[in-house]
């Protein structure tokens, strides 16, 4: 038994190694999972439009149920999910297909169907984000279970995870390393790491995470340091930093505040991470062993104002971010300097994205900001959807020089596709 276990974590960690580089190759093709190919918001070739309204929206479509998870995009393959209540009282959780070209829905399941869990009145049924690999779908819906499923619609395999007690829903996203699915399972109470086999669905490892009492709802990274792969995960005290191989935990570093909700960006052999609640933005490198909040924070640098639910984003030797009430602010990515802050105008629930070293963030209005990151604010452009008829919370897609915006009842298409990409 220990010689299988041995082969199956050697094995997994070989699969892991390959997932950074084959990401790379169809990172400017594809988006297939929440923030991208690697995690980082980044789509790392072809550039975007810049400025349009809503005469230059390629397409719209009404969506099944409501939603917040992002587009993900394989190909000619866009995958949401969504969710309804029923007439009896129940919830249904839809996973589906829509032609990229069109918008035009190519399948549809529901993936479960059960009582309706309590929710914050900012969250719904069906927040986190597929993730795919060209082969397998898979949706997490928290109470509702985790599903994989064929590009074609096909369930390969569902397996439930329990309840997810609380008063605030769940949002953290599957990530899929080679033939692993990661899935972050942070609720009230009992909270722990999970890996399963991507094509049958069996437990690979599963780690207690340290007591959460408030939940979380953060999406693991992996990076490279360049000795060890890291699986990096914020959290409701701090972040932390597994083997993504078994499960164990390599360090951790205390946060300034909870929630611990946005995703932490990566460079500069830094991870740059935001609390949730307002306090300090902090930097860490990795590498370290244990509790490292002593010895191994880079910086940190006060963050007042609101809340922050989006994540930060690093373009460059700039850490931007901007908080729940619309104050974005930009920080020098090697000292943690604040350059400047400026109010932007809305209110913003998603993570914004970066495309041709311009950031694009969206407000949950649906207009969209395009900056120009560095040491003084720089605003290129300031683009309307017109008089959108819902929030928009859920994070951009950018593929093939389009944008897809999500919003709790429709899709959006902006912009045409690539040539190069088209053939």
């Amino acid at each position: 038994m220990a010689s299988f276990t041995a082969r199956r974590v050697l094995a997994a960690f070989l699969l892991i190694c390959l997932l950074v580089s084959a990401a790379t190759v169809r990172a400017d093709t594809n988006w297939p999972g929440f923030r991208g190919p690697l995690g980082t918001g980044h789509s790392i070739g072809g550039s975007l439009p810049t400025k349009w309204d809503a005469k230059n929206v390629t397409w719209k479509v009404k969506l099944p149920g409501r939603g917040q998870s992002s587009p993900s995009i394989w190909g000619e393959r866009i995958f949401l999910t969504s969710a309804a209540k029923t007439d009896a009282g129940a919830v249904e959780r839809y996973v589906y297909c829509v032609d990229r070209s069109t918008g035009k829905t190519l399948w549809k399941d529901t993936a479960s169907s059960g009582p309706a869990e309590s929710l914050h009145k900012m969250n719904m049924w069906a927040t986190s984000t597929c993730a795919t690999d060209g082969e397998h779908v898979l949706a997490f819906f928290g109470d509702g279970g985790l599903h994989c499923y064929t590009l074609d619609g096909k369930k390969v395999w569902s397996r439930e995870l329990g309840k997810f007690p609380g008063s605030w829903g769940t949002a953290a996203s599957p990530v899929i390393l080679g033939d692993m699915v990661v899935q972050n399972c942070d609720a009230e109470g009992k909270t722990y790491l999970l890996a399963v086999e991507k094509k049958t669905g069996k437990q690979i490892w599963r780690t207690e995470r340290r007591n959460l009492p408030k939940g979380g709802w953060s999406t693991p990274i992996l990076i490279d340091t360049g000795k060890r792969k890291e699986l990096i995960l914020n959290g409701e005290y701090g972040v932390q930093s597994y083997n993504p191989t078994n499960g164990e935990e390599y360090w951790f570093c205390k946060g300034f505040n909870g929630r611990g909700t946005p995703m932490p960006a990566v460079g500069h052999g830094l991870v740059f991470v935001v609390n949730g609640k307002p306090g300090d933005i902090y930097a860490v490198r990795p590498g370290g062993k244990g509790d490292v909040t002593k010895t191994r924070m880079a910086w940190h640098t006060r963050r007042g104002g609101g809340r922050d639910l989006p994540s930060p984003i690093l373009v460059g030797d700039y850490v931007f971010t901007v908080n729940m009430g619309g104050i974005g602010t930009c920080y020098d990515a090697v000292s943690g300097k604040e350059l400047w802050q400026e109010r932007l105008g809305g209110k913003f629930s998603a993570s914004p994205i970066a495309v041709g070293g311009l950031i694009y963030s969206q407000s949950e209005t649906g207009e969209m900001l395009v900056i120009k990151p560095g040491k003084k604010y720089q605003l290129i452009a300031r683009n309307s959807l017109g008089e959108a008829d819902d929030v928009f919370r859920a994070s951009p897609a950018a593929s093939d020089g389009q944008l897809f915006l999500r919003s709790g009842n429709a899709l959006y298409c902006i912009g045409k596709r690539t040539p190069r990409a088209a053939e």
